[in-house]
Order: structure tokens, then C-alpha cells, then sequence
């Protein structure tokens, strides 16, 4: 047995004792090993990354059982490891150990603790299949495991409707992206007569040109089959159309949101397209559906996380434009700076998500940042945090020196996008989204900073706080704290924040010449992996003139001010300026109306010809003349039948006097 198998196999383990165990081990027992085998998967994933970052590793596939033998089809059960699979191990393995070391102080009160750390873990293991997957059934195996742990973690709490109806929503608009992947793979068994991904990858650039029978049109291979790939991602990874699921999705405990919708399953989309990129990169016009979508996705997601109030949905959404972010890195061709950007995305928003759990344990699960301020002196360790990933996320650096996380990764995005701009109008849409989606980013990432850690105490306000600390605010008389006092969490909780903190901080700068520094190792880095790499693209970005390295950090820049004069300076600015643009307060204060479209067109369909075959077929007709009619039938006979049965002698002599005049009157027509 290999490292790459232990790391794999160890939390599916941990997972089915943990809940086949469940209350028998106790709350201890489960915690401790679901915990302790992601740590081992951990520390064993570290050193395989770090061999293929200093070159020291070659790619290599590990074989496991074989699987299926069909006809022409075969292909086993395989895990592949290559530089692109070593970043993924990484990412998955330590955010998912800090998330179940975190989850020990934030779910200590909850009675169903085995349950939630063995889905956890389930969880982790359907995730490591996805991305050490050889073939595309495998890949797909993981791909709908991290779609059921999700849907399990989100409904959680399964007395809450609204967290079933999330887990449902999850669920079903997550099917309807899978059902374009599946599409995508029937179609590339179909071309190539394969599903092994080198084998395909191989064979792609012979199929440039050619054509294929879809919906009764003749079409460009390569196009449909990408872009019906990438239909899977974009339900996987919430992009615009398929994005309704992921703010619902804040339902399930703040840990979830933390491992599934911030560092891992919701990445899965970006990872997909990267292991696929030579693929992809025999389709232009996909590669561009892939760089408008994804940069559309970003725009979005910014314009509705201005006035979110819900803290963790402030954060879901940015999860969300950090995506698009991704998406149109790999559209342009610069899949090195969309890993790097999903590699440091990691550690701040899993931080950021964290720290948003730790808000909210301090403030007794009020989530509505409105009623928070002044927090800053109540939760030092959790501010502190918080602001290195806020740091992080925004952007903050100085051009030639150096900065946080997303300073490198995020800013390499938008300097790809200027460069590409030279070649097509892509480029320049997605170079101008990506400043403005920079700039609004860091507007809601400081309003939300400020809201939660500076200003007055607005605690008093919240009903949810009164009542969990029995105090109306007339019981409180001129304590502006309502009579509440947060404190810091426990050190469960800390820890994997500090960790993160790491992460958001030092992670660009650590990395960021491996990942996309074409002379510094990049080359040779993705050279082990299945990454189209193009190294005149990446290294384009030292041509880009100053300002637009600037750029990104001017946007910064203004957003802060912004923030700052909005929500410290003259905290009144929001109401008014939201009274001045209503119509436009409204529209992304709705999610610029997704889900009242998705009811009209297709929820209110779908229930009313539900109703119609319920109530017309299954209970008009079926029902009806089938097992109700019937037994309606046998009722009506069983009551005439009993009226015969009356008693009298007189009575039966009688019916038998009929039924004879009847014979004999019969007999005697007969003769005649």
C-alpha cells in the first residue's frame, strides 16, 4: 500500500466507522478518528506537493482494482498523481483536517456529532476520487459523491425546512449541470472509444475540424463536447445560470460552508476544465463561452454581494465572483494562474468562512451583520484573522515588493486577461470585469469588516441575542449591549485559524513562481500534469504596462475609501443612497431576480403539470377506475347482495318461485 492510497481510502474509512458506529463509539471516539485520518491524509499529501513543486517527482498512476470490461469499453479503477493532483490533495486534505479540528468547538452542542464527522469525511474521500480520477467514469463517480455528501451536510439540521429545501435545491439544480456532464461523456466515449483522459487527450488534436450529428444539426465536435463538459462545471462550480443552489447552500453549519462551498466541491468545475484543458484548447469558441461566462459570473456575484446582510452570504457570494475569476483565467488559456487562484482561494476564503463561524458562535448564531459593531475588542484573535483574509481576498500589495495571497494570484488573473486582450475583444470584456468585479470585492469585503468589527455595539437590537440572554432591552436599561457580552471561541476553533491565517499570507508569495513564473519553474512544474500550458501567455504578463499592474490595486484602493466613507464615516450613506437607486438596490438585492425567473418558467410548470397528472391521471383516472372504482364496485354488489339476505323463509320461496318461472319462460322461448 502507497502514501497516495492511504491518503485516498483513510477518511472513507474513518467515514463508515464513524457512522455505522455513531452513538455506540460516542461523540469522542468519532471525532478523534475521522479528525486524526484527515491529518494523517494531511501530512502524507504535503510532501508529494512539495516533490513535484521543487521537480524532484514525475507523474505516475497507482492502479487499484480492475473495474469494468465491456466489450470495447475497459478501464480500471486507477489513481493518477501528477503536479495538478498534488495541488488538489493539498487543498482538499488540509482544509478539510483544519474543518474537522474547527468543527470540535463549533458543533460541541450539537447531539448528532458521529453523524456530522462521518459525512464529513465521506465527503473528503468522494473528493480525492474526483481529482486522482484516470478516467472520466471515475472522475464522475467523485463528481456525484461531493454532490450527495453536499446535499447530506447542507440538510444537516434536518428539522429546519429551509435546510431541506437548500439541501433539495442543491440537489436538483446541481443534476441538471451533471446531466450536460454526463452528455459530455457519453460523447467523448462516442469520438474517441475511450474514457481513460491521457488516451483522449492524446487523440484531441486529430478531431480538430471535424464534425458531429447533435439535436439534428451537424456541429463542430470539439465545441459541443467542451461546452457540454463544461455545463457539468458550471453547476459543479455555480456559475451564472446554475449559481442559485450555492447562497441557499449558507443553510448547513458554517464548517460546511467552509470545506464544501469556499476550498473544495465548488472548485471541482475549475479543476475539471484544467485536467481536460488540451481538450478545450482545440475549441476556441468554447474556451470563450468559458472566459464570458465566467467573467459574467463575476460581475454578478460582486453587484449581489454589495448589499447581502446575512454575513456568511456576504462571503458565498464572493465565493462565487472568485470563481468566475477562475473560469475566465482558463478560458483565456492561462489555466496556471486559475490553479494558483484556486490554490490561494483556498486558505483565505476557508479563513474567511471560519472567522465568519467564529462571529457567529460569539454572537450567539445571529448572522445579520447589522446587529453586530464594535467586535474588534471582543474577538481580538478572530478580527485579526478575519483582516488577514480580508487583506487577502482584496488584493493588498505593492507592486514590485510584494503582498498577501490574492495580490499575486488574482492580480496574475487580470494582467492574463489584459495580455490576451491583444488578440480579441475576450480579453478586453474580461480585463474590464476583473477590475470592476476587484473594486466591488473589496467594497463588500471592508463593508463587511466594518460592519461586524468597527463602530457602535448594535447588539440591543437583535431579538435573537435578547431572547438567548432573557433580556428585553428595557431589562437592560442603558447597557448598550443589551446585556450580552461576546466572547473569543474556544481553542478548536483558533487554531485552524491561525493555520489559515498562514495561508492567506504567505501562500502567494511562496508559490506564485511555480505556478505561474514561466522562467522560474512553471514550465517544468505543469509539465507533470495534463495542464495545456502556455508559456508565451504567462509570460506576457511581465510585458503589461504599469498601469494595468496597477489597476487591480487602484481598485483596491477605491473600494476601501468607499467602504470607509460609507459605513465609519457617515454611517447614513447606505440608506440614503440605496433610496436614491431603488430600482437598482432592489435588482441585486434580489440576485437580479434568478430565482422568481426559475419559479415563472420552470418550478410553477413543473408543479402544475405535477398537479395535473396527480389529480387528473393518477387520482381522475387511475385511481379512479383502478383500485377505487373496483373496490367501489365490489361495496355496491356487497350491499345488494346483503339486502337479499333478510331472514324470512317466505322471503327465499319466493326468489325461488321467480327464478323458476324465469327458467321455464326461457325453456319454453327456446322451443318455439
Amino acid at each position: 500500500m502507497t502514501s497516495i492510497h492511504i491518503i485516498v481510502f483513510l477518511p472513507l474509512l474513518a467515514a463508515i466507522i464513524a457512522g455505522l458506529g455513531n452513538r455506540m463509539l460516542g461523540n469522542v471516539i468519532a471525532k478523534s478518528l475521522t479528525t486524526g485520518a484527515l491529518f494523517v491524509s494531511a501530512i502524507l499529501s504535503w510532501p508529494i506537493f512539495i516533490s513535484f513543486i521543487s521537480g524532484g517527482s514525475e507523474a505516475y498512476v497507482v492502479p487499484v482494482l480492475q473495474w469494468v470490461q465491456s466489450g470495447d469499453l475497459t478501464f480500471d479503477w486507477e489513481l493518477r498523481v501528477d503536479s495538478l493532483t498534488a495541488v488538489m490533495l493539498v487543498v482538499i486534505t488540509t482544509v478539510s483536517a483544519l474543518v474537522h479540528l474547527y468543527s470540535w468547538g463549533y458543533m460541541e452542542e450539537d447531539p448528532d456529532q458521529p453523524r456530522f464527522f462521518a459525512y464529513l469525511s465521506l465527503f473528503t474521500f468522494a473528493m480525492l476520487m474526483l481529482v486522482t480520477a484516470n478516467n472520466l467514469v471515475q472522475m464522475f463517480f467523485g463528481w456525484e459523491g461531493v454532490g450527495l455528501a453536499s446535499y447530506l451536510l447542507i440538510g444537516f439540521w434536518f428539522k429546519k425546512p429551509s435546510a431541506n429545501a437548500a439541501a433539495i435545491k442543491a440537489f436538483v439544480v446541481n443534476r441538471v449541470g451533471d446531466l450536460g456532464f454526463m452528455l459530455g461523456i457519453f460523447g467523448v466515449y462516442l469520438v474517441f472509444g475511450t474514457v481513460n483522459i491521457p488516451d483522449i487527450l492524446a487523440m484531441a488534436p486529430d478531431k480538430v475540424g471535424s464534425s458531429i450529428g447533435f439535436l439534428g444539426l451537424r456541429v463542430d465536435t470539439m465545441s459541443v463536447l467542451c461546452l457540454l463538459l463544461f455545463i457539468g462545471a458550471m453547476g459543479k462550480s455555480a456559475q451564472l445560470g446554475l449559481h442559485t443552489w450555492l447562497p441557499d447552500a449558507m443553510e448547513g453549519p458554517t464548517p460546511v460552508s467552509a470545506l464544501i462551498h469556499a476550498a473544495t466541491m465548488v472548485t471541482a468545475g475549475v479543476f475539471m476544465v484544467c485536467r481536460l484543458s488540451p481538450l478545450f484548447e482545440t475549441s476556441q469558441f468554447a474556451l470563450n463561452v468559458v472566459t464570458v461566462v465566467g467573467a459574467t459570473t463575476a460581475i454578478f456575484a460582486a453587484t449581489v454581494g454589495l448589499v447581502q446582510t446575512d454575513i456568511k452570504r456576504v462571503i458565498a457570494y464572493s465565493t462565487c465572483s472568485q470563481l468566475g475569476y477562475m473560469f475566465f483565467a482558463a478560458g483565456m488559456g492561462a489555466y496556471g494562474a486559475a490553479m494558483f487562484h484556486l490554490f490561494t482561494h483556498a486558505f483565505f476564503k476557508a479563513l474567511l468562512f471560519l472567522g465568519a463561524g467564529s462571529v457567529i458562535h460569539a454572537m450567539h448564531h445571529e448572522q445579520d451583520m447589522r446587529y453586530y459593531g464594535a467586535l474588534r475588542k471582543h474577538i481580538p484573535f478572530t478580527f485579526w484573522a478575519m483582516m488577514a483574509g480580508t487583506l487577502a481576498i482584496t488584493g493588498v500589495g505593492i507592486v514590485g515588493l510584494g503582498g498577501f495571497a490574492g495580490f499575486y494570484s488574482k492580480d496574475a488573473i487580470i494582467e492574463v486577461a489584459f495580455a490576451g486582450a491583444n488578440s480579441d475583444n475576450y480579453g478586453v470584456y474580461a480585463f474590464g470585469i476583473g477590475v470592476l468585479a476587484a473594486l466591488l470585492t473589496s467594497f463588500y469585503s471592508w463593508r463587511l469588516m466594518f460592519l461586524t468589527f468597527f463602530g457602535k455595539a448594535r447588539w440591543i437590537q437583535s431579538e435573537h441575542i435578547q431572547h438567548s440572554v432573557h433580556k428585553t432591552p428595557e431589562q437592560a436599561g442603558e447597557d448598550t449591549t443589551g446585556g450580552y457580552h461576546p466572547h473569543e471561541s474556544p481553542l478548536p476553533m483558533l487554531v485552524p485559524l491561525g493555520v489559515l491565517t498562514i495561508g492567506a499570507v504567505f501562500a502567494g508569495f511562496l508559490f506564485h513562481n511555480p505556478f505561474v513564473e514561466g522562467d522560474h519553474g512553471a514550465t517544468a512544474f505543469w509539465a507533470q500534469s495534463t495542464l495545456a500550458f502556455r508559456e508565451g501567455l504567462m509570460h506576457a504578463i511581465h510585458e503589461v504596462p504599469l498601469w494595468v499592474k496597477l489597476s487591480s490595486t487602484f481598485a483596491m484602493l477605491t473600494g476601501l475609501f468607499t467602504a470607509y466613507m460609507m459605513y465609519i464615516r457617515s454611517d447614513d450613506a447606505p440608506q440614503r443612497l440605496a433610496a436614491t437607486f431603488r430600482p437598482l438596490y432592489n435588482f441585486f438585492l434580489n440576485k437580479w431576480y434568478f430565482d422568481e425567473l426559475y419559479n415563472f418558467l420552470f418550478v410553477r410548470p413543473a408543479f402544475w403539470f405535477g398537479r395535473l397528472f396527480w389529480k387528473g391521471g393518477d387520482v381522475g383516472i387511475i385511481d379512479r377506475f383502478g383500485p377505487n372504482g373496483s373496490a367501489a364496485a365490489v361495496a355496491f354488489g356487497s350491499r345488494m347482495a346483503v339486502r337479499l339476505q333478510s331472514g324470512y323463509l317466505y322471503s327465499y320461496a319466493l326468489v325461488m318461485l321467480l327464478g323458476l318461472v324465469a327458467l321455464v319462460s326461457w325453456m319454453m322461448v327456446q322451443a318455439r
